[in-house]
């Protein structure tokens, strides 16, 4: 509890440091029927108007894989070991839909929007923006996922629907926000005109892994910090996102229980070196963008570098219990990498919005593109930390439990055999989330008197699948 509270505590005491930021990413966008807003926030808005596509290294990106292999692994028939109990134990929390009921929007949306004025008004557009983006391109790899896998492995299959059930749910209400700016993003367009990126399954599995826990920790870092200070408030979705995140926790536990069901990709020294890389990538990518857009995070009373770090670390944390190798991104030299980063990626973005002719503009990029590759191979090649999955020999709390377990604690807390308050879903209050996130899962808020009876149900369920000796 000391680590979290050390590094949520200086967030909550965010200063505003001035940066100068840079849009690098637009989209399609079709106005609404919606009544305009005021004048200064729209003008020069016509119906029906539309955006093109600039796309970026930075830009959320649309994902595909090779779903013949992804077919192989996952088939029953071929694959006679494969353990389906912790996918079924995680089909069932899926089917139960703790959200369902969670994305109501309110008058107080449209309210918000219209006192957004000015450069924030803009950054603040890009950002759900973006975020719908990242959200429906989760939404289409998984459901493309989910109707591939649905003859060779039905469980399999069903989860990744269900899972598309939930990014098409967080993309329709990012985009349903959308409509209080008088904008709407063409996701059809979007479907059609994206390039997609192609990952090997095994490559799938690492990326969209960080994907979902790096949005677990953003949206509960943001959530808390503006729990505590409402002053900073500006827009009711927000105050969604406690529930949100969990749904990002529970599509990276079954992200985990993938990995877990092909070892080949987390024990070799491959391996090793692609976790690195994924990890760099994901973290190298979001300091970035952030910094880029430091303006939205001011605005909400947060300083961007601090959040990142927070975010990062505690992403890292989290990744160090499956991958086999993580990088040391708590030695301060690797922030010192990432603050070099961001400086020579604003001399690019200053380059490429010059007045230069294009010849001279590459030429000048060519030292300024060698120098970031430089600092991201010095970042990559800085000694690691051997991580990886911890084997249920001994039970200690900062293991990660299986899906058997969260579907046995909830499976009693229904039947009253735990006294705890059930919600939808939240998240632990700070004085236990330290045992929550050890346990690599969420579930609902157990008391702290409670914390000894959940585990010895912890105890119980792994000593009846013969996983420890007591």
């Amino acid at each position: 509890m000391a680590a979290e509270m050390a590094l949520v505590k200086p967030i909550i005491k965010f200063g505003v440091p001035k940066a100068p930021t840079s849009r690098a990413f637009t989209v399609r966008m079709s106005a609404t029927a919606t009544p305009p807003p005021p004048a200064s926030a729209v003008a020069g808005k016509k119906k029906n108007q539309k955006q093109e596509i600039k796309e970026t290294l930075l830009t959320p990106r649309f994902y595909t894989t090779d779903f013949d292999e992804m077919e192989k692994l996952f088939s029953t028939e071929i694959n006679k070991n494969l353990d389906l109990a912790d996918f079924e134990a995680c089909l069932q929390e899926f089917k139960t839909d703790f959200n369902q009921t969670h994305f109501v929007r309110n008058k107080e949306f449209k309210e918000a929007a219209d006192k957004l004025e000015g450069p924030f008004r803009s950054i603040f557009v890009e950002f759900l923006e973006r975020s719908c983006t990242a959200e429906f391109s989760g939404f289409l790899l998984y459901k493309e996922l989910g109707r591939r896998l649905k003859k060779t492995n039905p469980v399999v299959a069903e989860i990744f629907s269900l899972m598309s059930r939930d990014e098409a749910r967080h993309a329709g209400f990012l985009n349903k926000g959308l409509s209080d700016f008088n904008l709407a993003l063409d996701l059809g367009f979007l479907t059609k005109a994206r390039k997609y990126t192609f990952f090997k399954p095994k490559f799938i599995f690492y990326a969209t892994y960080l994907s979902e826990k790096i949005g677990y920790w953003r949206y509960i870092t943001i959530y808390r910090h503006l729990k505590q200070n409402p002053e900073f408030q500006c827009y009711p979705i927000f105050k969604y996102f406690e529930n949100w995140c969990q749904d990002e926790n529970r599509h990276g536990d079954f992200f985990t229980a993938l990995l877990k069901a092909q070892p080949q990709f987390l024990n070799d020294w491959k391996a090793k070196l692609w976790a690195r890389f994924f990890c760099l990538s994901v973290y190298v990518t979001m300091y970035l963008n952030d910094c880029q857009r430091t303006s939205f995070y001011e605005n909400i009373g947060l300083n961007t570098k601090e959040f990142d770090m927070h975010v990062i670390i505690e992403t890292n944390r989290t990744t160090a219990r499956i991958f086999p190798s993580v990088l040391d991104v708590e030695n301060p030299e690797f922030k010192r990498k990432l603050d070099r980063m961001v400086v020579i990626n604003q001399q690019l973005l200053a380059l490429g919005e010059s007045d230069d002719l294009p010849f001279v503009k590459n030429l000048k990029k060519i030292p300024l593109v060698a120098a970031l590759l430089s600092e991201i191979l010095a970042a990559y090649l800085m000694k690691p930390v051997e991580s990886g999955s911890v084997d249920f020999a001994e039970f200690e709390p900062q293991m990660p439990v299986s899906a058997t377990v969260k579907s046995e604690w909830r499976k009693q807390q229904r039947s009253g055999d735990i006294n705890t308050q059930v919600s939808i879903c939240p998240l632990p209050p700070v004085s236990t989330c330290d045992f929550e996130n050890s346990l690599s899962f969420s579930f609902p808020s157990p008391h702290a008197l409670c914390l000894g009876r959940y585990k010895e149900c912890c105890k119980s369920v792994l000593r009846s699948r013969a996983q420890i000796a007591l």
